[in-house]
């Protein structure tokens, strides 16, 4: 069945070989997930609040809290960090910019002071331990080096700063879940920007040289669709 998705990817391939692929979807994208994002925003409302309602306890000594978030996109996640908080920004695709200062202009409580493009594994204009919290949901099913990523999430975290994460991921091995997301994500790479339906993503963070992991497994509706299983939490460096 995977072969039958790539024989049919073919076309897809060629124009990605060609380099034409890739440059006309990074404009499209943000257009796409400009209207998918609220909806699974919706899905998750409760277990975003939930995660992100313990983010003040990670603020510096001054009591204000620096949050840099990776992979922003659409700027989904603005209505759940505290008021006050300074935000830093990346993502690789700036074709995200219109809708990320939509929805900074839609959540006033939250104060931008930078905007960089960059990807998740290069992050050097953020100084080491700089940060007080990383954010990154939906983002290391689609980066190019998830164990790079982490280990530029610890640099750029200060001693006792917190990444938090929600992710959706692969799903057991032995079911049926499992079996669809490996027929599927052939054309879910093409058309969800990189994105990998199997990512084994909990496994990293384990290997990550976090002091305290929190984590736990849940799954989003509907739960037949294979990005249903998700896992949630934060890690304390």
């Amino acid at each position: 069945l995977q072969r039958c998705v790539r024989l049919l990817l073919v076309p897809i391939h060629l124009l990605a070989c060609l380099g034409l692929w890739g440059s006309f979807y990074r404009k499209v994208f943000p257009y796409v997930m400009a209207k998918v994002a609220p909806i699974y925003n919706r899905k998750v409302y409760k277990q975003k609040q939930e995660l992100f309602s313990n983010l003040r306890k990670f603020a510096g000594p001054s009591g204000q809290l620096t949050l840099l978030e990776i992979g922003t996109g659409t700027g989904t996640n603005f209505q759940f960090y505290p008021p006050g908080c300074r935000l830093t920004c990346t993502d690789p695709n700036p074709n995200f910019r219109k809708f990320l200062l939509k929805s900074l202009s839609e959540n006033p409580h939250v104060k931008l002071e930078h905007l960089v493009v960059a990807s998740g594994e290069k992050l050097h204009q953020i100084p080491d331990g700089a940060v007080d919290v990383v954010v990154c949901t939906l983002v290391l099913c689609s980066v190019a080096n998830v164990k790079q990523v982490l280990a530029e999430v610890l640099r750029v975290l200060r001693l006792g700063g917190a990444f938090y994460f929600l992710e959706h991921v692969a799903a057991d091995h032995s079911s049926w879940t499992y079996f669809w997301q490996k027929v599927c994500d052939p054309a879910w790479k093409y058309f969800g920007d990189g994105c990998s339906l199997s990512r084994e993503t909990e496994k990293e963070l384990e290997k990550t040289n976090f002091s305290e992991l929190h984590l736990r497994r849940i799954r989003v509706t509907p739960y037949w669709i294979p990005a249903s299983p998700h896992i949630i939490g934060y890690a304390v460096k």
